[in-house]
Order: structure tokens, then C-alpha cells, then sequence
């Protein structure tokens, strides 16, 4: 009997303790796509690390939502062939659901296993040499992009240019972004695309410099709140941002963002976290603020955001400050734990 093919997965066996195990090669069915993970882009898996925060589809062995690869294996009539160079988009949506069939599938509360529906073992997650993932979930990679630099499609650039294209950020817009970490960051890069004044307000000071090389014209350090609104507010005349994005997850830099906003702004909260306190009357009808939440990239925003990539690959290059092999993505989250990084890429057949 054949030997099972098998492949490499990063694992947890607690807070601060990883491995690389092996796992079954996936399987595919339906229009289920198997996919070679050339760069898998690191996000908020850190937590899980740092101390057993499993979010998303995160478990022990289990981990990583973002990737970039080529296409192994497909089925009959696909219109994905082998060697075809694809994104792989954020979670399993039903695709059915009126969010699912408008391109905001991210928000789809009927999500479904792949595992199950593919009768496999592994394929869920992109920390690892394969995976798999719905036709629907795929962006072709433009010729000469790199795969480094399409995955940004994800949250590295994806989630912050939805949120810029709800809210109509356009060309001269002062836009804040509260948190500095691998989302926020993009976000610079995608103010810049748009022609926008970037604000950025957070505490890392290696991040702040890094916000700065991205083009960030304002930095603001949320450590002395009173003179980053003062400075704020210096820099748009009185009048306030017109956006808002916060990607911190942390009540006090949203209460910020929300104190920044000018009359008729409007704020995005992107940043997954607890409770936020708000006085309806000051911070949204006297102000005339709009609040949205937000998730991910919407599909019909997909060829903007490969453009925009296409667009902005050196200021990419200074995001992404670091890769690594699979073999070792525990220095990489010892790493990320300091801060004093950018966007961090798993290669996992280095």
C-alpha cells in the first residue's frame, strides 16, 4: 500500500510552546480548490501564541488565515487550472447568504467546515505547505506581482482598502489609523494610494518610524492622549479628521479615533475587541459621525486592491520587514511580541 502523502503544519502545544507537526495532504471536493502556499502572511495568530487566544478558525494545530500560492489541483470544468497563481482569500462563507452573494462574505454568520465537506484532515490554514479554499476565494494574481505582495490582498492591505472604499476616502481626505500593527500599517499604504493625509496615532515607537518611511505625514504616540488630540486637531485646522480606521482592538485608542472625528466624519472599526463606551448624543448626533464595522475584503473591491498593490510594491517591500522559513515561525512570533516589526511572511517550503 502507497504511503500517504503528507505535509508540514505549524503547531501549538500551549502559550510560548510551538512545533512543526505533519498532517495527511487535503483533499478536495465540490469546488474546492488545493493550493501550494508559496507566502502565508502572519496576523493576529500571535495571541494564540502569546497566551491561548484562538480567534478566527485558530486551534492548536490550526493556524493562519492569510496566502498566496499556486494551484495544484482542481476540479473538472474549474476555471482554476495546476500553476495558476491565486490569492487565497480569509475564511469559509457559506456563499450563499444575501452577504455572500453581495462580495461581503466576510460577515456571513452560516460559515461551513472544510474538513467536512472534503472528507480530509488538513487544509484549513495557511500556516503550512498546502491548503484549500472555494473557487470563489481565489484572486488571480496579476503577471509579475509577486506572491509576497499579493498576499497583501489579505489583511496586510484587503481589510483597510474596504474600509477606505466604504467610507469614500478620496484624493486630500485626512484619515487617522488608531494601532499600528500588521493592518494598521497597511493602511498607510492605502491612504497613500488614494492621495490621502495620513494621521497615525499609536505607541510602538519603531512602528511609528515605520508608519512614518510609509508616508505617514502625522504621528501621534497614544501614550499622552491630550496632546496626540491636540496635535490632531493642530494639523486639520480644528475641524477634525474626515476618517477614521482603528485597527488596535483597544477601547482607549477607539475612544481616540472617536474624539478625533470631525463634524460629518465618519470612523471604521476594524480592530476585534471588547466593550467601547459611547455617548450617542456627542460622539454621533451632534457631530453627525458614521460608525461602520468591517471585516476583511469584499470581493467587489478585489481589483482595485491588486491594482493598488500593483501600485505601491516599495512601499510593500519596507511593510513586509521580515520573512521566515516555516521551520522556525516561532522566532517569528517572538518577534512580532516585541513590535519592532512590520508585516512578518511565512515561506513554507524554505
Amino acid at each position: 500500500m502507497a504511503e500517504e502523502a503528507r505535509m508540514k503544519v505549524a503547531a501549538l502545544d500551549g502559550p510560548g510552546v510551538s512545533r512543526i507537526i505533519e498532517k495527511p495532504l487535503p483533499r478536495i471536493a465540490e469546488d474546492y480548490v488545493l493550493v501550494k502556499v508559496v507566502a502565508a502572511p502572519m496576523c493576529n495568530e500571535h495571541l494564540a501564541y502569546e497566551h491561548g487566544d484562538f480567534r478566527d478558525r485558530n486551534r492548536w494545530d490550526s493556524l493562519g488565515h492569510e496566502a498566496a500560492g499556486e494551484v495544484v489541483e482542481a476540479r473538472a470544468g474549474s476555471p482554476f487550472r495546476p500553476g495558476d497563481r491565486v490569492v487565497v482569500l480569509s475564511g469559509y462563507p457559506c456563499g450563499r447568504c444575501a452577504l455572500c452573494v453581495s462580495g461581503r462574505y466576510a460577515h456571513c454568520a452560516d460559515t461551513e467546515d472544510p474538513l467536512a465537506v472534503c472528507s480530509g484532515e488538513s487544509g484549513e490554514c495557511g500556516f503550512a505547505q498546502y491548503m484549500i479554499k472555494r473557487e470563489r476565494l481565489l484572486l488571480r494574481i496579476p503577471d509579475g506581482m509577486p506572491y509576497e505582495h499579493a498576499a497583501m490582498a489579505c489583511c496586510g492591505m484587503g481589510a483597510t482598502y474596504t474600509a477606505m472604499e466604504n467610507m469614500g476616502v478620496a484624493a486630500g481626505d485626512t484619515i487617522l489609523v488608531t494601532g499600528l500593527g500588521q493592518v494598521g500599517l497597511g493602511a498607510v499604504i492605502n491612504g497613500q494610494a488614494r492621495g490621502a493625509r495620513v494621521i497615525c496615532a499609536g505607541r510602538s515607537p519603531y512602528r511609528r518610524e515605520l508608519a512614518r518611511q510609509l508616508g505617514a505625514e502625522l504621528i501621534v504616540d497614544l501614550g499622552t492622549p491630550d496632546a496626540a488630540l491636540a496635535a490632531v486637531r493642530d494639523f486639520t485646522g480644528g475641524r477634525g479628521v474626515d476618517h477614521v480606521i482603528d485597527c488596535s482592538a483597544q477601547a482607549g485608542h477607539q475612544r481616540f479615533g472617536l474624539d478625533a472625528a470631525g463634524r460629518g466624519g465618519r470612523v471604521t472599526f476594524l480592530g476585534e475587541s471588547g466593550e467601547l463606551s459611547l455617548h450617542v448624543d456627542q460622539d454621533l448626533i451632534q457631530k453627525g459621525v458614521t460608525l461602520y464595522g468591517s471585516l476583511d475584503l469584499y470581493l467587489q473591491h478585489a481589483p482595485g486592491m491588486l491594482d493598488a498593490i500593483s501600485r505601491t510594491g516599495p512601499l510593500i517591500d519596507r511593510f513586509i520587514t521580515h520573512t521566515f522559513p516555516l521551520d522556525e515561525i516561532e522566532q517569528a512570533w517572538k518577534l512580532q511580541l516585541t513590535r519592532e516589526c512590520g508585516k512578518i511572511i511565512l515561506h513554507p517550503w524554505r
